[in-house]
């Protein structure tokens, strides 16, 4: 179901005119905006492809032109995810590595892929960026691409309620929750001994498991960031993937290294910053 991005885009105006006031900002003094989407993109063209569903208002929509008429700057727009490992790898946790994945654990399942010192964009700007999309039970349940049994779909907080809801082996009186707990509730149930949290906490990080050793065989990283608010908790999630990415992954040179992201919020941030920057130094901005 569409969310829809344009009906907020007079808001979007208004965070950023807040921001550049608050901080005193010329608009001299910017070398352009930049957008970290939840879709795929081409970056090229400054456009949005495709959304699943959620902002399927954007595809048609000129975010060029709407940046320009509302502050004549330059703008760059990619993938959330990939922008985000793109900051990790140049300013954060992946700093020096050649071959990245990074998995974003929000309210759906980003990732974002380095290979051989290249960000991984495929024919269709959809490589590296759809792992949340990897199917872990190809009979599970349908998810907002129309396929059944995604990560996203199987653990993630978009679905959380459903997921809940849905459980055969939760409490009733767990299920009368669904609409109103996070993940971030749920492992600190989980931490005093909650039944109910510890199995599905469990459950889910043996599914974002599962994932990471798939993103291992396809993509063959040095190193797997993972980044999200959910890594607050990053001490009983590490040690828990660290074990079965080592006892699953086909990895016979060496082992992959898993860490949290150093960023948090801010590595989508950066990546654009790098983007800017560089399309800045090619002069290759999109009008």
């Amino acid at each position: 179901m569409s969310i829809g991005f344009i009906p907020n885009l007079p808001r979007i105006k208004e965070a950023i005119d807040s921001i550049l006031f608050r901080q005193h900002i010329e608009l001299a003094q910017l070398d352009g905006i930049g957008l970290a989407f939840p879709g795929l993109v081409d970056p090229n063209e400054g456009k949005v492809i495709s959304t699943n569903e959620k902002y399927d208002d954007t595809c048609e929509y000129n975010l060029n032109a709407w940046i320009g008429q509302n502050w004549n700057l330059p703008f760059c727009i990619d993938n959330d995810a990939r922008l985000a490992v793109l900051g990790e790898w140049r300013q954060g946790a992946a700093r020096g590595k050649r071959n990245v994945v990074m998995m974003t654990i929000g309210t759906g399942i980003g990732t974002g892929v380095i290979i051989d010192g290249n960000v991984l964009y495929g024919q269709h700007y959809q490589a590296g960026s759809l792992g949340g999309h990897f199917v872990i039970d190809y009979k599970g349940r349908l998810c907002t691409c129309g396929n059944k049994g995604c990560v996203e779909a199987m653990a993630s907080s978009f679905f959380l309620s459903v997921i809940i809801q849905e459980h055969p082996q939760l409490s009733d009186s767990f299920k009368q929750l669904a609409d109103k707990i996070d993940f971030k509730e749920i492992f600190g149930l989980a931490a005093v001994g909650n039944r109910d949290a510890l199995l599905l906490r469990n459950e889910c990080m043996d599914i974002w498991s599962a994932a990471i050793v798939t993103y291992i065989h396809a993509y063959d990283p040095e190193i797997v960031v993972l980044g999200g608010g959910i890594m607050n908790s990053a001490d009983v999630i590490i040690p828990y993937i660290k074990e079965r990415v080592d006892r699953y992954a086909w990895c016979p040179s060496s082992k992959v290294q898993i860490v949290t992201a150093q960023l948090s919020e801010n590595a989508a941030l950066y990546g654009l910053y790098f983007c800017l920057n560089q399309k800045k130094k090619k002069n290759c901005f999109n009008k």
